[in-house]
């Protein structure tokens, strides 16, 4: 589907001009970046990744596929289209060996072709392929690349680079932090997001300062006309107003969000990490996080803990251990096997931390592992990036510890994580 031989041909055309800056590419981003955005938040593909995608498949907009079909982004017809067609001299060769015509999707619209494509990466049959790129952060354009790539979503041995080098030559990652509100009129609201003298930015569709230079949020107010007042109501615990603070520290300038809009469902405690930290970090506030995982309001988070960040509270009957409750194992809960699309009112249990069997009962009892040893076992839609990530290593370590040659994992299968 993605491997025309068009495209490939553009790659090594382009790749040397692509990336100065081309009137044609920003034309086409000021044409198609908000149906980009709205498609980040309906389906949860970066808009960075889908306009990279996009110009480098259709030329921005100049391939013959792109204007005579509206097909932006190759896909081919397969036994289950049933709508319009066209034909067009690809990758498909006769018994003879010849080059023959391919069959490709024609759409009423651009903005169809958008959609489709969402749909290819979010299909259920191909969960096993991209399921796993749903889990990936949606300001992670660099990861998003990388693993589109690996997953076979192209041939092209420099895929991966040929969109990172767009999105950040034509600085796309700035819609990754934006929302369909962002456009009420067409345009971004990128002139609103500019406050002399400081880092804002937004996070969850929220407004915030990231510190730099030593500021004080007492600068924050009276550069962003937000009172003091106003603020510690946002961020729910403010820092010393007259105090320096650290880099990238966070101060909202308006009020986060009950949930997080698009992106990663559930968040896993790090070490060290406070409920305020997961606040900030996501923009959502304090109390609806405690209120979704029922957590007592006298009661910190604890590492490894799974927090729900949208979506209906978890049920009574599933609430997560706490800290102040005895831990039955090292061990981390595994990550619910959902297909990766999961919607805000279903209600996922939390799965109970399986027990380590004792060797008592067993007729082969195994050797004694080192202290501190800790052991995963996989799951339904487990990767090998979503175990690394979980416990804070590289892939490449995961593998190593496991002398593991490739990325295939089987249901039940043990890997030592510590």
């Amino acid at each position: 589907m993605y491997k025309k031989s068009l495209v490939l041909t553009l790659m090594s055309l382009l790749s040397a001009t692509i990336f100065a800056q081309n009137s044609d590419f920003q034309a086409y981003i000021e044409s198609y970046k908000k149906i980009a955005v709205r498609e980040m938040d309906r389906a949860g593909i970066p808009a960075s990744i889908k306009l990279a995608q996009a110009l480098l498949e259709s030329n921005a907009g100049k391939s013959e596929l792109a204007r005579k079909a509206n097909n932006h982004f190759g896909i081919k017809c397969h036994s289950d289209w049933t709508g319009k067609t066209y034909d067009l001299e690809d990758d498909d060769y006769n018994e003879f060996g010849d080059l023959k015509k391919s069959c490709f999707r024609k759409y009423k619209d651009v903005e169809d072709s958008y959609i489709a494509h969402s749909e290819f990466l979010r299909d259920p049959r191909k969960s096993n392929r991209y399921g796993f790129l749903f889990r990936l952060e949606t300001t992670d354009y660099k990861r998003w690349a990388k693993d589109l790539k690996s997953s076979g979503y192209a041939t092209a041995g420099n895929y991966d680079n040929l969109l990172i080098k767009i999105i950040e030559t034509y600085k796309l990652y700035e819609f990754d932090r934006f929302s369909n509100s962002d456009f009420p009129d067409g345009r971004p609201s990128r002139d609103k997001d500019f406050i002399a003298g400081l880092d804002l930015r937004r996070v969850n569709d929220v407004k915030v300062i990231f510190a730099k230079n030593n500021v004080t949020v007492t600068d924050i107010s009276e550069k962003a006309k937000v009172s003091i007042k106003r603020l510690e109501r946002y961020n729910e615990i403010l820092p010393v107003v007259t105090s320096p603070l650290p880099d990238d520290t966070r101060i909202y300038i308006q009020p986060k969000h009950c949930r997080v809009r698009g992106g990663s469902k559930w968040h896993y405690v790090k070490k060290g990490e406070k409920l305020f930290d997961i606040s900030q970090f996501y923009g959502i506030k304090m109390k609806r996080l405690r209120k979704r995982n029922r957590i007592p309001d006298d009661v910190e988070v604890q590492a490894t803990q799974r927090l729900k960040l949208r979506g209906f509270k978890i049920r009574k009957g599933d609430r997560p251990r706490l800290e102040t409750e005895p831990k039955p194992t090292e061990t981390v809960p595994p990550l619910f096997p959902d297909d990766g699309f999961m919607q805000d009112d279903e209600v996922a249990p939390f799965p109970d931390t399986p027990s380590t069997p004792t060797t008592t009962d067993n007729p082969n009892p195994q050797p004694t592992q080192p202290t501190g040893t800790v052991y995963y076992t996989v799951v339904k839609g487990d990767t090998l990036y979503n175990i690394s990530r979980r416990y804070g290593m590289t892939v490449d370590a995961l593998m190593q510890l496991n002398n593991l040659s490739g990325n295939n994992l089987s249901i039940g299968q043990t890997l030592r994580v510590k």
